[in-house]
């Protein structure tokens, strides 16, 4: 999936997803599409870094500590985007599981389908 449709796609879950919740706000779509842009980017550049900062902690709590790191970027990109609003640590935690969730959904009829019997051995 090229990344211009992976943001247009996660834009949508994001509104999906701030409608669902009331303690979290999105002004339109554009910002929607920024706070999508911005969370990509977060998630590539920052949550490796903190992933790996944490890891005792994480394999302590059996990977659970990875949903307090995505409510922790979920409430960076509220601090930098102006129209996007989080009212609190548990809004954030509560939305990226709900984000995940529908990001998941929407992006079922746009992924590209795996060529016919892959995972199969090949018969020569």
């Amino acid at each position: 999936m090229s990344f211009f449709l992976k943001v247009l796609v996660s834009s949508f879950a994001v509104l999906i997803s701030a409608y669902l919740l009331p303690g979290v706000e999105v002004e339109s779509f554009v910002t929607a599409l920024v706070v999508a842009f911005v969370l990509g980017i977060l998630n590539m550049l920052l949550k490796p870094l903190l992933i790996v900062l944490t890891i005792p902690v994480t394999i302590m709590s059996l990977g659970l500590f990875l949903l307090v790191i995505n409510a922790f970027i979920v409430q960076i990109a509220a601090h930098f985007v102006r129209g996007f609003v989080v009212q609190g640590f548990w809004w954030a935690l509560l939305f990226s599981i709900i984000l995940s969730l529908v990001s998941w959904f929407l992006e079922i009829p746009v992924k590209p389908k795996s060529p016919r019997g892959s995972g199969h051995p090949r018969n020569y």
